[in-house]
C-alpha cells in the first residue's frame, strides 16, 4: 500500500484502542496516545509529567513501572490487532521481561512488534524510547512479552 492510501482497518483498529484508553482509568490517566496501528504493530507515547517521576530523582526519571505498563500495554495491543476482531477476544499477560538501560527523562515512546502468534500463545517484542537530556532519542528499556491467546471470547 503506498504511504498515501487510507487503511480503514488499521484506522477502525486505532479508534477501537484509543476508546479502550479513554474508558480504562490508569491508561487515561497516563494520557496514552495511539500513534500507530498496523497489522502486529503498535505505536503508543506517554508525555512526560511530574506525577510520573521518581520522588527525589535528582533528573527528574520517569518510574520504571511506567515503561513496563507501556511494553504490557503495547504488546498487548499488537497482538490484538492480529485478531480477525481487534474488538472480540481477550488475552492474558503470562511473561513480561524488562531490561532498563537508562533513565527516561522526556516523553516516551514505545513501539512493540508481534514476533510470533499461534493458536492460544503470541509473543512481542518492545522498545522504549524517550529524548536524552543531549537531545538525541535513545532506548530507555527494552521488553519481551507472551501472552494467552482467547481470540474468540
Amino acid at each position: 500500500m503506498a504511504d498515501d492510501e487510507f487503511d480503514p482497518l488499521d484506522e477502525r483498529a486505532m479508534e477501537l484502542l484509543e476508546a479502550f484508553i479513554d474508558r480504562h482509568g490508569f491508561l487515561s490517566w497516563l494520557n496514552l496516545e495511539v500513534v500507530e496501528v498496523d497489522s502486529g504493530r503498535v505505536v503508543l507515547t506517554v508525555p512526560y509529567d511530574d506525577k510520573l517521576v521518581n520522588p527525589g530523582s535528582p533528573v527528574g526519571s520517569i518510574h520504571g513501572g511506567i515503561a513496563a505498563t507501556l511494553i504490557d500495554t503495547a504488546s498487548g495491543f499488537a497482538l490484538r490487532s492480529t485478531f480477525d476482531d481487534p474488538s472480540t477476544g481477550s488475552l492474558a499477560t503470562t511473561d513480561l521481561n524488562v531490561t532498563y538501560l537508562r533513565p527516561a527523562t522526556a516523553d516516551l515512546r514505545v513501539e512493540a512488534e508481534v514476533l510470533r502468534t499461534g493458536g492460544t500463545m503470541g509473543y512481542t517484542d518492545t522498545i522504549v524510547s524517550s529524548v536524552a537530556p543531549d537531545g538525541e532519542e535513545k532506548t530507555v528499556a527494552t521488553g519481551r512479552t507472551s501472552f494467552r491467546l482467547f481470540p474468540d471470547r
